[in-house]
Order: structure tokens, then C-alpha cells, then sequence
């Protein structure tokens, strides 16, 4: 890979953390109103998300290029958790004791901060897979067959609880979504109980994103692998996309939030497949249109722009569109900021496909 592209893949993510937490703040900060405070502070920390993103793109690039070292190795991981255990814990610190009752800034906010806190700790967990990523296009070289465990691989005991991580997450975030829906009688736990369903699908979809890249790296993907984990995230980003339509075509218009914000966290699950099923369509064949991959994110990047200014514009006549048209800003940044991933490891795995 050119060193500047290296480093332009790299200020990507970087860039999109920089705009959702300056636009995060702005909104944070522009008015006491209970949009303000939910938006604002979603906004915010969907920018940890970004720098998440930024430590994966970090991981795999150096190591592309030959940088890599055992600084590296220990940095990016332990800044993914650390950002992800700050946001969980800024989440818990506003629901906690909030009432839930009405639409309470608090524990709406609280609760899909806290969400956002187990997708970083999600994606802090791609981080660590991926810095053995070098002995993906290695072991992609070999006979289809062969599962030999590479010498420089994971440790067996380290496999399964690396594997474990995001499975326990998402658990988490799916437990939060269902108790909220199973009492939602209040606009609160409605709204809440909605978009941590979608950010639990986004959690269940990084699950196939750790397992793809910690199975090619240990050799054992296999042909259910290929086809398994695609199709999980297919249906995640499937779920919530419907999920949220439905929401918006049979539910009032003070559900407008969680109806866009639904559909927003779908196209990152669509974002997700782009690296999950490059991953498998290069593993041991030839696949001539693995550099077109990379449209995927852009295109859910643009929808997601394109569907915030339209919303925007409902806004301007409605204010429960308010806080979605803002985190729709948001989720479109994640989404570019995955484009510089599935870049990097179309190039990386290049010499596959």
C-alpha cells in the first residue's frame, strides 16, 4: 500500500470522530431543550465509535506497510476499550436513577449512550483480531482444506474469549432492548427500547465481523463461516431497516426518532457486510470484483446524508424529527469511516482476489 494512502485511509475515521464530536458538542451545547441534550450527546459519542474505527484502520495499515510493532500492538487495542468503557460508563451515569417515565432526556440519552459504549467495546475487540491481520493473506494461500494453526496465531485459550466479547455485548444490548419494549408504555422506553434494538443488531453484526478475521486468522474458515456470517448480518441490517419503517408507517408521529434512527443503524449493518463478505468472497479463490466492495459504505454513507436532510427539512415543521435528523449525521459518518476500512483490507487481502 503508498504510504499516503495509508495515511489518508487513516485520517478518514479520524476526520469523521472530529466532525461527530464537533457537531456533537455544537448541538450539545446550542440550546437547553430536550433535543439538544439527547442529540447532542448521541452525536458526541458516536465519535468514539469513529475513533475505534480509526484504531482498526491504525492496526492493519501498519502492519501492511511494515510498521508494526509491539507498541502498536498494545496501544490501539487498549484505547478502543478504554474509549468504549468511558462511554458505557458516561451512559450508565445518566439513566441510572433517571425516571422513565414521560420522555426523560436522561434516560433516553443514558441508555443509547450506553449502547454506544457496547458497540465501541465491539469494535475495540476488532481491533485486537486484527493485530495478527498479516496472517490473513497467508494463510488465504493455502490449499482449501488445510487448517493448519499458523505458529504466530492466538493463543487456543485466547480464541474463545476474544470470541466471547462481542457475543456478551450484544447479549447485553439486546437484554436492554427487550426490557425497555416489554414495558413500553411510556414514549421513553418506547423510543429507547426501539434504537437499542438496532444497536444490538449492529452489535450481533460486529459478532461476525470478529469471528470472520479470528477464524481466517487462525485458519479454521471454513465454508460455513462463508456463507454463516454474511447472511447473519444481512439479516441484522435487514431487521432493523423493516423495524424502523414499520415503526414510522404504524406508530405516531411523536415515533419518528426511533422510525429514521432505526433505519440509519440498518445501513451501518449494510456498511459492516461490506467487510465481512470481502472477507469471505477473497478467502482462498479469486473474486475480480473485490475492488468494487468499497462502493457499499460509500452508498450507505450517502444515504444516510441524504435521508438526514430530508428529515432535516421535517424538522423545520415537525420537532419530534428533530434529535433523528441529527444522529442520521452521525451514523453517515460511521458509515464513511468503515469505506476506509473495506478499503484497507481489500488491499491487504488483494493478492486473494
Amino acid at each position: 500500500m503508498n504510504y499516503v494512502v495509508s495515511v489518508i485511509f487513516r485520517a478518514i475515521p479520524l476526520a469523521m470522530a472530529a466532525i461527530c464530536v464537533g457537531f456533537g458538542l455544537y448541538v450539545w451545547t446550542a440550546g437547553g431543550t430536550s433535543g439538544n441534550f439527547v442529540a447532542g450527546r448521541v452525536v458526541t459519542f458516536l465519535g468514539v465509535i469513529c475513533l475505534c474505527l480509526f484504531c482498526t484502520a491504525a492496526t492493519i495499515i501498519r502492519q501492511l506497510i511494515g510498521r508494526y510493532n509491539t507498541l502498536d500492538r498494545v496501544v490501539y487495542p487498549t484505547i478502543g476499550y478504554v474509549a468504549a468503557a468511558g462511554t458505557a460508563a458516561y451512559g450508565a451515569y445518566l439513566f441510572v436513577g433517571a425516571p422513565s417515565a414521560g420522555l426523560n432526556e436522561r434516560y433516553v440519552a443514558g441508555q443509547v449512550v450506553f449502547g454506544l459504549g457496547l458497540i465501541s467495546g465491539c469494535v475495540a475487540t476488532v481491533v485486537m483480531v486484527s493485530t495478527k491481520f498479516s496472517l490473513i493473506p497467508q494463510n488465504s494461500q493455502s490449499a482449501e482444506g488445510q487448517h493448519r494453526v499458523p505458529p504466530a496465531a492466538f493463543p487456543q485459550a485466547a480464541v474463545p474469549v476474544l470470541s466471547a466479547i462481542p457475543v456478551v455485548l450484544a447479549i447485553v444490548a439486546w437484554s436492554f432492548s427487550i426490557e425497555n419494549l416489554a414495558m413500553s408504555t411510556t414514549p421513553g422506553r418506547f423510543t429507547v427500547g426501539h434504537i437499542t434494538a438496532g444497536l444490538a443488531a449492529i452489535c450481533t453484526s460486529l459478532i461476525a465481523l470478529v469471528l470472520t478475521i479470528l477464524r481466517q486468522v487462525q485458519n479454521t474458515y471454513g465454508q460455513r463461516d462463508r456463507i454463516m456470517w454474511p447472511w447473519l448480518v444481512i439479516a441484522m441490517g435487514s431487521l432493523s431497516m423493516i423495524w424502523g419503517i414499520v415503526v414510522l408507517v404504524f406508530d405516531n408521529r411523536s415515533y419518528l426518532t426511533p422510525g429514521f434512527v432505526m433505519i440509519g443503524l440498518g445501513l451501518v449493518c449494510f456498511s459492516i457486510l461490506s467487510k465481512v463478505g470481502l472477507l469471505a468472497l477473497v478467502w482462498r479463490r479469486t473474486f475480480s470484483l473485490a475492488n468494487r466492495v468499497p462502493l457499499i459504505p460509500i452508498l450507505t454513507a450517502l444515504a444516510c446524508l441524504f435521508l438526514a436532510a430530508f428529515v432535516f427539512q421535517v424538522a423545520v415543521v415537525d420537532p419530534n424529527a428533530f434529535i433523528a435528523a441529527r444522529v442520521l449525521v452521525g451514523l453517515g459518518a460511521i458509515c464513511f469511516s468503515l469505506y476506509s476500512i473495506v478499503s484497507i483490507l481489500e488491499s491487504g487481502t488483494s493478492s486473494s482476489g
